[in-house]
Formats: C-alpha cells, structure tokens, sequence
C-alpha cells in the first residue's frame, strides 16, 4: 500500500494541471479583495444610521470561500478523471489490480496539498479582505455584527481553521465524482452544480425554506460548526456531520463505481453504514426548550399564552393569580439562542403592549432568539384592583415640620388604603420581588435553563432583583435607561440632581441662542430660580381652577419638559416649558397644568397609587423624618435649580401601609455575567452605578435626550446591545452613541 500511495503521490505532483489548478485557486484570494472593495465603496457612501444597516461580511471569505473549494474539488475529480482522458487508467489498475485500494491511495497525498494549500488560501483570504476594510471592519451594525473581524474575535480563528480543513473534504467529495463520472468535463459541471448553482437557488426560495437548505450548503458548515455568526439552523454537531457525509457519500459512490462487478457491494454496504450514522446525528434533538405553555395568536407575530403564579411566594401553595404572557418568535434564519426577556417599565408598564407597539426594534435580534414579555402583576389594569383607584392618587407636597411630615404620613396612608382594601393580600405583594420571582415561574414554563435581558426604566429594579435573586439563571442583562435601586437616597440623589442640572444647564444656552424661547433676551436659569422661590413662599394660582403651584410643584410639573425636549432643532417641549415660566411670572400657572393636565387627567402631578405599591414595597421611602430633613438640605446643596425634585417618590412612600419586602441588597458579583448599562445624558449616571460593581460590565452613552433607547429604536444602542446579547461582546468602556444630525 506504501508502494501505492507514494505513486499517487508523484502522479499529483507531476500533472501539470494540478498546478494550473493551485495557481487558479489564488483569485479566491483576489475576489475577496475585490468584493471587499465594492463593499467599502458602497459603505463610504453612507451616512448615520444607514451604516448601521450593512450586512456584515465577517471573516471576509465570502465569494472567494466557494471558488477556493472549487479548485480544490477539481485538484481531486482530475486525480482520477484525467487518468480515464489519457488511457492510463489501465496501466494503473494492471499494477494495482485491486481498484478501492487504487481509488483510497490517491487520498492521503491529496489531503495534504489540499490541507495546506487549503489554510494558506483561507488565512489570505482573511488577511486580504480585513486589510481592504481597513478601520471599517470595526463598526458594529444592528445585528450585533462587526462589518469585518479580526482573529482575535470569538470564533475567527476556529473558524478559518475549520475552512481550511474543509478543503480536503471538498477534495476527497471531487475524487468521488471523478470516480463516479469518469469525465473531467462532466465532473466540472457537477462541482459547479454543487458549490454554485444550487446556493444561489437556495438563496431565492421562501422563508425558511432558504435559511434549512442553504445551511446544508458546504460553504455554511464550517462557522456552524465554530457556532459563529453566519445563517444556519445545525448544531456544531450537525454540522460536522453534515460535512464528513459529503465526502463519504461521494467516495462510497466512487468505490462502488470503480470496482469490478459484482464487487461493489461491501463498499456500498460499509458507505452506507456510515452515512446513515452521520445522518443519525440530524436526528439528535437540539436541545430547544421544552415549554410547557400553550401559544396562541394574539395578533400579528404575537403569541399569547398564561403563566399562574402565587398571589404571595412565601405561600407558593397558596392562592394564584394568572399572568399573561406575550411572545415575538425566533425568525428562524439562524440557529435559535435561547430567549430574550423583555422587562418594561413603570413600574406597572406592559411588556406585552411594549411588543405589540415597539416590537420593530427586536428585528434583528429575533434572527437568534424568541423575544417575550409579561404584562406582570403590578399594571394597572389587570382587574385585582379597580383600575380608577390605582391609576389616581393625592398631590404631595413638601413639609415644612415633624408635624407636617407626620400629617403627609396618615394623608398617603388614607389613601392607599383605599386601594388596599379591596384585596389587601395581593396588594401587598406587588413589589420587584415577586415580579422577578413571577419571571422565574416563566422561565421555567418556557423550559429556558437561562435567560437573556432587555430592562427599560423602572424594569431595571426588577432585573436587578432578579439578578441577585436568581444570578446563576442569567446568560446577558441589558439595562436601558433604568433607575438605580442599589444606591441609597444619597447616591440616588447626587445621580439624579447632577443629571437634571445638565440638563437644565443645557436648556438655558438653548434659550439664549433661540429667538423661539419666551424667554429669550432674560437670564433663564435667574428667572426661573426667581419663579420657584417665590412660588414656595406663594403658590401661583392655576387661573380658573382652584389649585396652585408650589416651587416644588413646578420642579415636578417641569421635570419631564427638561429631560424630555422634543425633537432638536426645536425642541418643542423646551419651547412649552419656556412659555409656562414665563406665564407663571406674570401670575398663572396654567401652563404648567396643561404640561400635567394631558398625561395625567389632574391639575398638578399625583403621586399615582400604582406606582407607589411597587416603589414603597421596593423600599423607596425615606426611613425618618431626619433622613427626610438630611436629603433635603443635600438637593438645596447640590441642585440650585430643582433642588426637592428627588424628593417627590420618597414622600409618595411616606406612611404606606404595606411593609418593605424587595430592600436593595448589592449584587452577587461573583456569580454573574458582565452587565451592559445604557443611557441618555440625564440616565447614563445610573446605568454606570448599576453595573460597576459586576467584573467585565460596560455602559454605552447616548449624547443626546430621550429616555428607553432601545424601545425608541435608537440603532446605535440596539447595535451595541444586540453585540452583546447575541454573542456576548461588550462595547469597550466610554463607549457613546451620538445623536443624527439636525438639518
């Protein structure tokens, strides 16, 4: 046998041919910069967003992967074809007369050229496309791809490995034709049947009809295999079987091609065996979670189904309450991940109405994963509790003494008990507490071993709730824009004020410059100062109505307008704001109602019902009166503008019947994954505080206004935040995302 394969082995390295082919092999290397050059051109041209959008082109092999294993496939059909054109083929099987051990030693020299020839061609390859990138390579697009990548990314390297490897395979599939065919011509057209046409006619099929049959294509099974980012529905094992049955489908109809007749049915028998075993592994199940709910359409894309759950968890035996529960399914272009829970804010907001409004920005990630929510225990209009009484509440003002503060105390206790009587137990338990442990009940229903996170606003107390809670059921935690349940009053307080102060700093130079601001020609930080300090010592009447405007009520009326402008470059809400001041100045606060008025169906801010079950049960009240008395002397301190503004949620909690059951307690760091925080100019401070005691944890800045950036579409964040929860890469620190520009 040695004798064989060392004649082999000088038939491949004499045929002229053969190099021909080796050197025709390198315009793989050729069209991938040159593919790459057309790809940078066309992302030069863009602008914004729209770079966003770009498909990535990953290790860069791209066109140039097929034609390389091409010329490889060929390296081995002329192995054995060309010996049929010249009429050796007698010759050769007078000396070796037993034709599959003829056949099989022409494979050992094969796969050695073609394994090196193989890698240089694929590393080159890579090294020729990332260079013609440039810097470009680096941009993160919405998928959560790079547009390129670099071997020091998660599975590149694997990845390439695992191309190159695939060359001898491809290789030994063209001996098999070869031997099967006896045409070189022949065996040409049905490489290029394998490795071109039928992708292509893959590639225009139906959904998901492209995605299951092009992962079958052998240009697709190498990063299935890595488990990297390329469309595919197999498992790395799947894979891997996939690719080892090409060639041992093709080399067991070449065995039984070439032998004697009658002879062939030991080949086909041993081919066979092995082909069905590598089949076999198609049959393995996946591992796809095995959920116990029953879905149904709940209109559009949305499937809906019903989780119960103990009104009281420690009384899990107890009395139950139903959930329902909402599903945005995986896509299916690529092989599923796992599942994204979506937590929304409020508190009392709902994830399922979040998917129904704002699904749209899941496109992307739904290529890997099932995205689903909750509408959970604390909104609103489940029907425990009447909706009226929650969804209303008194106005709060700011004592002035012990006595004042006690009165506050028994006013907010009077009325929330109001609500609570009509179902005291369940009124009790609708902290982040028992909503984080309502999404663990889900999780389990949806057979999930973890999940991955998307936390808007007040959702982030949950998250965090349910990462100290349930830390080792956590794959990925995206925080957006969330309030920062860990810190104390203090901390909270410096966070917030400095973030407003910004904001308000920003407001008074856009008033300056902008002939549209009603104040305009005025000092607008003066004149406001002005306004809340008399309006503390005399309230300023809502003209015709019988309700009047603290200084304090100002701050909590304005607060959304500072924060919250409107679209630049008029800044709408900026302009309103602006002209409630200065109507104020003159003696009527009604511009400030009808900033209130519209959201809330009250003249003045309420302190809403439904948002204190959760806020004072998550321990958001101040502990005394002197605790009281210390945060308000540190906002004078700190925040000459809206100085009591952090003051209003606390008050709210002032008195409240039910007791403390979710108090902040600091995270489980050690236990879990590195966490990604975002935020607008007046959130990033939080987010920041939120993940800084987690190893590994990144935060994304948005310099800009607006509030739930990857709700409100924001492409910049989504890309960064899908990066990270679909494969678990982290932005590098001070990493920020910078509004469009304004015409």
């Amino acid at each position: 046998m040695t004798d064989v394969i060392a004649s082999e082995w000088l038939k491949l390295r004499s045929l002229r041919s053969n190099l021909y082919l080796l050197a025709f092999s390198v315009l793989s290397v050729v069209l991938c910069a040159g593919v790459m050059f057309m790809v940078t051109r066309g992302f030069d041209n863009q602008t914004g967003d729209d770079l966003l959008s770009f498909e990535s082109v990953g290790a860069g092999l791209g066109m140039g992967l097929p034609v390389a294993y091409f010329a490889m496939a060929a390296l081995g059909a002329l192995s054995i074809t060309s010996e049929y054109t010249t009429g050796h083929i007698h010759t050769s099987l007078v000396v070796v007369p037993r034709r599959q051990r003829f056949l099989f030693a022409k494979i050992p020299a094969l796969v050695v050229v073609t394994l090196v020839a193989g890698q240089v061609l694929v590393f080159a390859m890579h090294v020729a496309a990332q260079a013609v990138l440039g810097d470009r390579a680096a941009q993160v697009l919405l998928d959560g791809q790079t547009l390129g990548t670099s071997l020091s990314d998660p599975g590149v390297l694997p990845g390439l490995l695992v191309a190159g490897a695939a060359m001898p395979l491809v290789a030994l599939v063209g001996l098999g034709l070869g031997a099967v065919i006896r045409s070189t011509a022949g065996s040409l057209v049905a490489l290029i049947m394998m490795l071109f046409v039928l992708p292509v006619v893959a590639q225009t099929l139906p959904s998901p009809w492209r995605s299951r049959i092009g992962s079958f294509m052998v240009e697709n099974l190498p990063d299935q295999i890595v488990a990297g980012a390329a469309p595919g529905l197999l498992s790395p094992l799947a894979a891997c079987a996939v690719l080892l049955a090409y060639p041992v489908v093709a080399l067991t109809g070449g065995a039984v091609a070439i032998a004697v007749r009658g002879r062939g049915a030991w080949p086909l028998v041993v081919g066979g065996l092995l082909a069905a075993l590598l089949a076999s592994v198609l049959l393995v199940p996946s591992g796809a979670a095995a959920s116990t709910l029953s879905w149904k359409s709940c209109g559009g894309d949305l499937e809906c189904a019903s989780v119960e759950v103990p009104v009281d968890w420690s009384k899990p035996s107890g009395r139950k309450v139903s959930l329902q529960v909402a599903r945005l399914p995986a896509t299916g272009t690529h092989r599923r991940i796992g599942t994204v829970f979506a937590i929304p804010g409020g508190p009392g907001g709902s994830g399922i109405e979040d998917l129904k409004e704002k699904g749209g920005s899941f496109g992307k990630l739904r290529q890997r994963f099932d995205v689903v929510s909750d509408a959970p225990r604390n909104t609103t209009d489940l029907g425990v509790i009447p909706f009226e009484c929650l969804s209303t509440g008194p106005w709060i003002t700011v004592p002035g003494s012990r006595a004042a503060y006690d009165r506050l105390a028994a006013r907010n206790r009077a009325s929330a008990e109001q609500c609570r009587k009509s179902d005291p137990e369940y009124f009790d338990n609708l902290d982040s507490g028992s909503v984080a442990r309502d999404i663990e009940a889900i999780r389990v229903a949806l057979g999930e071993d973890e999940l991955s996170f998307v936390a808007t606003s007040y959702g982030g107390v949950v998250a965090t709730t349910y990462a100290r809670l349930f830390p080792d059921r956590v794959r990925a935690m995206y925080i957006d824009g969330s309030v920062d349940h860990l810190a104390d009053h203090a901390t909270r307080a410096r966070l917030r004020s400095g973030s407003i102060e910004a904001q308000f700093a920003r407001f008074v130079a856009w008033c300056e410059s902008a002939a549209e601001c009603a104040l305009h020609g005025r000092d607008p930080g003066a004149v406001w100062r002005s306004l809340t300090a008399a309006a503390d010592r005399s309230p300023v009447p809502v003209k015709g109505e019988r309700a009047a405007y603290s200084g304090f009520d100002l701050k909590v009326a304005a607060s959304a307008d500072v924060t919250s402008p409107g679209p630049a470059p008029d800044f709408p809400n900026w302009q309103r704001f602006a002209r409630a001041i200065d109507q104020a100045v003159q003696g009527d606060a009604s511009g400030f109602a009808d900033i209130v008025r519209p959201v809330t169906q009250s003249l003045k801010v309420p302190s809403f019902r439904g948002m204190n079950v959760t806020h004072c049960t998550d321990g958001l009240a101040f502990d005394s009166y002197e605790e009281f008395q210390r945060m308000r002397r540190l906002g004078e301190r700190i925040s000459p503008n809206f100085a009591g503004n952090q003051l209003w949620h606390p008050l709210a909690c002032v008195g409240w019947p039910s007791p403390i059951t979710n108090p902040a307690a600091p995270l489980p760091a050690d236990r879990l994954p590195p966490l990604l925080g975002a935020g607008t100019w007046i959130e990033h401070a939080d987010a920041a505080n939120i993940v800084r005691d987690v190893p590994g944890s990144s935060t994304v800045r948005y310099n800009g206004h607006g509030h739930g950036l990857y709700l409100s579409g924001n492409q910049c964040t989504i890309s960064h935040a899908n990066r990270y929860l679909t494969y678990l890469r982290l932005p590098p620190p001070a990493t920020t995302c910078e509004p469009p520009p304004t015409s």
